[in-house]
C-alpha cells in the first residue's frame, strides 16, 4: 500500500457531522433549537425512554479505548489510537448505518474508565470497548455490563471469538469432523484467546487446551493471573503440560492469537489428519501459509491477502444494528452464539470449500442475517425492550 495515499486519506480524520434536516430559516432554527427544543426536553424528562425516539441515542454507539492495546502496536496512547477508533466508527456507518463516535481516554485506571463510560452512557445506545489491555479489559467490561442498561461489547474479545467460531463451524464441515470430538489448541491466552476458548467450549468443544509463553494452562498449576486460574478450571481436561510443540501433537485444530512464526512446520506435521490452522497474528501469522499449505487442510489468517480472513468487521456492525433495532440492554452469550451460526450460514453448502469457509466483509447478506439473529436471541432471552424487530436503516 502507498504510504502517501494512506496519510492523505487520513488528513483531518475520516469522519464528519452532517445534518438530517437543513436549517434554512428562522422557523427551522426555532424548531431545531430554542424555543421549540424545550418541548422535546420536557417530553424526555417525563419519560426517559423517549430519548430513544427523540435523540441520536437511538442509533449511536460509543467506540471507547484507552490506547493500551492498539492493533499489533501495543500501548501507544489515546492520541495515537484515535485513527483506529475513527476507522472503527467508519466501518459501523459503512456496513450497518450505525452512527459511532470515537472516544479515546487519557487514563489507564480501571475505575476511572468505568466511571467515565457510565457518565457518558446517557448519550449512547451502546458501548463498543476497543483496544484495552488485558487483564483490565475483563473487569471493565464485566462491571459496565452489570451497571449499565445498554449493550456493552468488547470487540477484541467477543468479535474475534464469534468470527473464529463461525469459521471453525464451516471448516469442520469441510473435514467432516464434530466440534465435540476434536482436539483444539488455542495459542495466546490474553483477552482474545480466552474469549475464543470460552466461545468454543460454549459451542460444544470438550478437549480444548490453552497455551501461552509459559506453556499449557493447567488447573494443577498456580497462577498470579485470575483469568488464567478461572480458565484453567474449564479447559485442558486431560491435564496436558508443556510447550506448544508438546500440546499440538494429534490436535485437529490450532487457533493462534499470539505472535509471529511460533508454529513450526514440524508442529503442523504432528497434528491429526486434515488439520485446521487459524493463524491470526497480524500482520505476520503464527506460521507462513505457504509453508503450512502442504500439510494443512483448512488455513485461515487475519489478513485480507489470503483466503479465509478472520475479520471482526464481519460481526460488530450487524451485532449493534440488531441490538439497537430491538432496544437490547445486553449482548449475552446466546446472542453471540446466534451471530456465529448466522455468519457460518451465510456460506452456502454449494460454495463451502477449504478456501471459502467465511463470507466476505462486503457480502450484504451478512449484516442483515446477523441483525435478525441478534434481535431474535435478545427477545428470546428477555433482554430486548421491543418485542419485535424494527429498523432505522
Amino acid at each position: 500500500m502507498n504510504v502517501e495515499e494512506i496519510m492523505l486519506l487520513h488528513q483531518g480524520g475520516k469522519l464528519e457531522t452532517t445534518l438530517k434536516h437543513p436549517i434554512e430559516s428562522m422557523e427551522d432554527l426555532a424548531k431545531v433549537y430554542t424555543p421549540g427544543v424545550a418541548k422535546v426536553c420536557q417530553a424526555i424528562a417525563s419519560d426517559q425512554d423517549k430519548a430513544y425516539e427523540l435523540t441520536t441515542k437511538k442509533n449511536t454507539v460509543a467506540v471507547i479505548s484507552d490506547g493500551t492495546a492498539v492493533l499489533g502496536l501495543g500501548d501507544i496512547g489515546p492520541r495515537a489510537a484515535m485513527p483506529v477508533m475513527e476507522g472503527k466508527a467508519a466501518l459501523f456507518k459503512q456496513f450497518a448505518d450505525v452512527d459511532a463516535v470515537p472516544i479515546c481516554l487519557d487514563t489507564k485506571s480501571t475505575e476511572e474508565i468505568i466511571a467515565i463510560v457510565k457518565a457518558l452512557a446517557p448519550t449512547f445506545g451502546g458501548i463498543n470497548l476497543e483496544d484495552i489491555s488485558s487483564p483490565r479489559c475483563f473487569e471493565i467490561e464485566r462491571r459496565l455490563k452489570e451497571e449499565l442498561d445498554i449493550p456493552v461489547f468488547h470487540d477484541d474479545q467477543h468479535g474475534t471469538a464469534i468470527v473464529v467460531l463461525a469459521g471453525l463451524l464451516n471448516a469442520l464441515k469441510v473435514v467432516d469432523k464434530d466440534i465435540r470430538d476434536v482436539k483444539i489448541v488455542v495459542n495466546g491466552c490474553g483477552a482474545a484467546g480466552i474469549s475464543i476458548a470460552k466461545m468454543l467450549l460454549g459451542a460444544g468443544a470438550e478437549n480444548l487446551i490453552g497455551v501461552d509463553r509459559e506453556g499449557a494452562i493447567n488447573r494443577q498449576n498456580v497462577y498470579d493471573k485470575h483469568h488464567w486460574t478461572e480458565f484453567a478450571q474449564i479447559s485442558n481436561p486431560h491435564l496436558e503440560q508443556g510447550s506448544l510443540s508438546d500440546c499440538i501433537k494429534e490436535a485437529d485444530v490450532f487457533i493462534g492469537v499470539s505472535a509471529p512464526n511460533v508454529l513450526k512446520v514440524e508442529d503442523v506435521q504432528n497434528m491429526a489428519k486434515d488439520p485446521i490452522v487459524f493463524a491470526m497474528a497480524n500482520p505476520t501469522p503464527e506460521i507462513d501459509p505457504a509453508l503450512a499449505a502442504p500439510y494443512v487442510k483448512v488455513m485461515a489468517t487475519g489478513r485480507s491477502d489470503y483466503p479465509n480472513q478472520i475479520n471482526n468487521v464481519l460481526c460488530f456492525p450487524g451485532i449493534f444494528r440488531g441490538a439497537l433495532d430491538c432496544g437490547a440492554t445486553d449482548i449475552n452469550d446466546e446472542m453471540k452464539l446466534a451471530v456465529a451460526e448466522a455468519i457460518a450460514s451465510a456460506v452456502d453448502e454449494s460454495e463451502l470449500n477449504e478456501h471459502f469457509i467465511i463470507p466476505n466483509a462486503f457480502d450484504k447478506r451478512v449484516v442483515e442475517c446477523i441483525r435478525k439473529a441478534v434481535a431474535e436471541a435478545a427477545i428470546r432471552t428477555g433482554v430486548a425492550r421491543k418485542k419485535a424487530l424494527t429498523s432505522v436503516y
